[in-house]
């Protein structure tokens, strides 16, 4: 068994926190896939990039939302890859607008993205990790998820329903050799965050008791050693990467 090559997969994964996932998981030796749902030519990019680097990388184009293109897109995964030993549930989107002005399209999506995208992956992969006695499941939640945030009622239920999903999932599975586990990232630079005023972003990094940014690669970090052997005794636990914002 050593000398077979370990499978993880990373949803949403084609910037920002994913690929930097993507990339430290191929870096600990993985065989790594991704998925995307735009822009072919993006994804195109960062396979080439990480390969070129000696990485090796493969994306897949789904929706994590549509359960039947997320069951043919896993199938075609076992299929041409044989397994998963790890599932980074990462994707996600925003649509934030204070409650009085969200409309049910914007909560539906971000729940049917952020939640039930995290089902719908899941489920492709408990079983044939039970077969195996083994697996790893990461999910992506948020700050949000555990303090909540003004405008976005729709994110911070899907985040703290991942959390519940997470500790839920980690009980059943746990039998099986199968830890699952969530990371909830605080302020990290990423388009999202770039995208915000910068008066309004320094104020937010103000309020951060190590008075900086979180990178992408913090977050990779931590499920890294989630993914490894390191990180073997530990399930069904919230793991804040958020320079203690969390706990104030």
């Amino acid at each position: 068994m050593n000398d077979i090559k370990k499978v993880a997969f990373v949803t949403g994964a084609s910037r920002g926190i994913g690929k930097a996932i993507v990339e430290k998981l191929a870096s600990d030796g993985f065989k790594v896939g991704f998925s995307y749902v735009s822009s072919d030519e993006k994804a195109k990019a960062i396979v080439d990039e990480m390969t070129e680097k000696g990485l090796e990388v493969f994306s897949v184009k789904f929706d994590v939302k549509n359960f039947q293109e997320v069951e043919d897109a896993f199938d075609k995964i076992y299929e041409e890859h044989g397994r998963i030993d790890v599932l980074v549930n990462n994707a996600g989107i925003t649509r934030d607008k204070l409650f009085s002005r969200m409309k049910e399209d914007d909560f539906d999506q971000v729940i049917d993205t952020n939640l039930k995208g995290i089902f719908n992956c899941s489920k492709q992969v408990a079983r044939k990790m039970s077969k195996q006695k083994s697996g790893r499941i990461i999910n992506i939640s948020s700050l949000a998820g555990l303090v909540g945030n003004i405008g976005q009622v729709n994110y911070s239920a899907s985040k703290a329903g991942v959390i519940g999903f997470t500790r839920s999932l980690a009980a059943e599975l746990g039998a099986y050799g199968i830890t699952v586990n969530a990371v909830a990232p605080g302020l990290i630079k990423t388009d999202m965050t770039d995208a915000i005023p910068d008066q309004i972003r320094e104020g937010m990094i103000k309020a951060v008791p190590l008075k900086r940014i979180g990178q992408p690669e913090d977050i990779g970090n931590v499920v890294g050693f989630l993914a490894g052997e390191t990180g073997s005794y530990i399930t069904g636990q919230v793991i804040s990467v958020d320079g203690v914002l969390s706990s104030i």
